[in-house]
C-alpha cells in the first residue's frame, strides 16, 4: 500500500511528459514535452504543431549558425534549429518558466552528438536588467508571459514567478553573437527589440519574431530604422516579395544579408 501511494503522489505531483522525436529533416532531434504546455504536444504529428515555424527553421538555420531562441518553451524551434546547425552550431535557449526549464534540460541532455548543443538559461529576456512578475498560464504554459503582457488564451493565470530578465545587448556580454534570433514573447517583443542598439546595428542578426496585430507598426518602424527587410515567415521565402508591415509571423533580414538567404 505505501508503494502505491508514493507511485500516485510522483504522478499527481510530477507533470506527465512524453519524448518525441521531430519530423524530417529535423528528425536527428528528440524532445521532452508536456500537455501542461498544450495539449498538442502530446497529441499531435509533430509536423503539424507549427509548420510555418519549422519551414523557417529548415530555411534559415544552416551548418554553424548560431541561434538564440527567446522564449523557448518546450524546445521545438531550438531543437529542429540545432539538427539544421549540426555540430559546429550552437543554440541558446532562454526560457524562464522552471517547469518548462526542466523539460528542456532533459531534452538537452540527451541530444545526439552529431545536432548542435542547447544551452538552457532560465531568464526572460526584456527591455531591462532586473526582477520581474511572471504568468503561468491557467490554459497551457504555451501561453505563459510577463506580467504586463499575455492574452485570452492564457485562461487566466494560474500563479506567478518572479524571474530575472536580462535584455538583449547585456546578454551579448555573456553569449556568443547571434546569427538568428527566434522571439515568441506572448506581446513583449517590442520590448525586447527595443533601444538594443548593440544587436541591431553591430550584430545584425536575421529574426523570426511572433507580432501580435497592435505591436506591427512599432515593430516594422524598429526594423525599417535599423534597414532590414521583412518577410512573412507563413509562407516560403522569397527574397523578391518582402512584405510592408510585420506580420504575425515576421521574417526581418539585414538588407545586406538577404541575398545569402536567397
Amino acid at each position: 500500500m505505501i508503494i502505491r501511494l508514493r507511485t500516485w503522489a510522483e504522478r499527481v505531483t510530477r507533470p506527465l511528459t512524453f519524448k518525441r522525436r521531430l519530423p524530417p529533416p529535423f528528425d536527428a532531434a528528440i524532445i521532452y514535452v508536456s500537455p501542461s504546455a498544450a495539449l498538442a504536444y502530446a497529441f499531435k504529428p509533430m509536423h503539424a504543431l507549427d509548420p510555418a515555424l519549422l519551414r523557417c527553421a529548415a530555411q534559415f538555420v544552416r551548418p554553424g549558425t548560431v541561434v538564440w531562441d527567446i522564449g523557448a518553451n518546450v524546445g521545438l524551434f531550438a531543437a529542429a534549429a540545432a539538427a539544421r546547425a549540426g555540430a559546429e552550431g550552437q543554440i541558446i535557449a532562454f526560457e524562464p518558466d522552471v517547469s518548462l526549464v526542466q523539460l528542456l534540460r532533459r531534452s538537452s541532455e540527451i541530444s545526439s552528438a552529431a545536432i548542435a548543443p542547447i544551452t538552457v538559461v532560465p531568464v526572460a529576456v526584456g527591455g531591462q536588467v532586473g526582477i520581474r512578475a511572471f504568468h503561468i498560464a491557467a490554459r497551457g504554459r504555451a501561453s505563459n508571459a510577463l506580467a504586463e503582457y499575455g492574452h485570452s488564451q492564457m485562461g487566466g493565470v494560474r500563479h506567478r514567478q518572479c524571474v530575472p530578465t536580462f535584455n538583449l545587448d547585456w546578454l551579448l556580454t555573456q553569449f556568443p553573437p547571434p546569427d538568428l534570433i527566434k522571439i515568441d514573447v506572448e506581446g513583449a517583443e517590442i520590448e525586447v527589440l527595443q533601444n538594443q542598439r548593440r544587436m541591431l546595428d553591430q550584430i545584425r542578426p536575421a529574426f523570426i519574431c511572433e507580432v501580435s496585430e497592435q505591436n506591427s507598426a512599432v515593430a516594422t518602424d524598429i526594423f525599417s530604422a535599423v534597414r532590414y527587410r521583412l518577410y512573412d515567415g507563413g509562407e516560403p521565402f522569397n527574397a523578391d516579395r518582402p512584405v510592408a508591415h510585420a506580420p504575425w509571423n515576421t521574417v526581418a533580414i539585414p538588407e545586406e544579408k538577404v541575398a545569402a538567404y536567397g
